[in-house]
């Protein structure tokens, strides 16, 4: 969830300043509002509410609006509204977006996390980070750049490389819990990647930091974006060459061998079916027991 090339970027058009002028005033483009980290939805079920410009009810600065690509063959923007109260509600609903990646068709669900990624970065980036002067969208949304002459960087948005690991030993797998999540959750074991280090040496650190468990062979699965705020999720499943738990860092409240009989007779809580997590474990489960 989440994921999927559905949208064309088309990175060229970004600073085609004379496309983008007719892409504004055009009939055919359509536009993504998020409020307060939510996006605009409606109907039973739930789809985005793409506005068109004759729905766009309010003045809408043209420099803060993003360029998202085209989708489903309209030029595709989003912006950012703060206002105290949810706008256009004549036009829909403003949802949680891990709410939406459960009901949204696979492309909407992508158009989401992508238009509340940027909307997102560009309330967090304000300021240049290098010289403290402000910084301005640039890049159609995007990017931003400095307006300090003597400075004049550009800034592009961040994106957190995050390693989550189905760590397995025979016909055990290894999930862990955290204290904040809901009673009974137990979910696969993940961390962000630090500098100087590859994605199998992160698996191998963050599982042994948290579990005290060492790590063999690591094999790549699958990646996600994670719009929570900027993180992409690398997946992977690993072997463990050891097995006594010993919660080492104190990120996690507790942590458990299961095997595939006790995760189908619910011995505990399953992370969300939209997770990257989810679906390693789910792979883990279908794999022949013998295997």
């Amino acid at each position: 969830m989440f994921a999927g090339a559905f949208v064309d970027r088309s990175g060229e058009r970004r600073k085609d300043d004379d496309w983008l002028a007719d892409a504004l005033e055009s009939d055919d483009s359509r536009f993504l509002a998020v409020w307060r980290q939510q996006c605009l939805a409606a109907g039973d079920p739930p789809a985005l509410a793409l506005l068109t410009r004759q729905q766009l009810d309010r003045p809408v600065d043209e420099h803060e609006l993003i360029f998202l690509g085209i989708f489903k063959e309209h030029p595709t923007f989003a912006f950012g509204v703060d206002d105290e109260s949810p706008p256009y509600e004549q036009r829909g609903e403003f949802q949680q977006l891990r709410y939406l990646g459960t009901v949204l068709p696979a492309d909407e669900a992508n158009l989401a996390a992508h238009a509340r990624a940027l909307v997102g970065w560009h309330a967090s980036q304000v300021y240049c980070g290098h010289c403290g002067s402000e910084a301005r969208p640039a890049a159609a949304g995007n990017a931003r750049i400095c307006v300090n002459e003597d400075c004049g960087r550009q800034i592009f948005p961040r994106v957190d490389p995050a390693i989550i690991v189905l760590v397995h030993r025979g016909d055990r797998c290894l999930l862990g819990r955290q204290a904040s999540w809901p009673e009974g959750r137990y979910s696969t074991i993940a961390g962000f990647v630090e500098p100087g280090e590859s994605l199998e040496d992160a698996v191998r650190r963050e599982v042994y930091e948290e579990t005290n468990i060492r790590v063999g062979s690591v094999a790549y699965h699958s990646s996600q974006p994670w719009p929570f705020p900027s993180a992409l999720m690398l997946g992977f499943v690993a072997e463990a060459t050891s097995e006594e738990i010993e919660l080492n860092d104190a990120e996690l409240e507790d942590a458990r061998w299961f095997t595939r009989e006790e995760l189908l007779a619910g011995a505990c809580k399953l992370p969300f079916r939209i997770s990257i997590a989810r679906r390693l474990v789910d792979h883990w489960i279908s794999l022949d027991r013998s295997g």
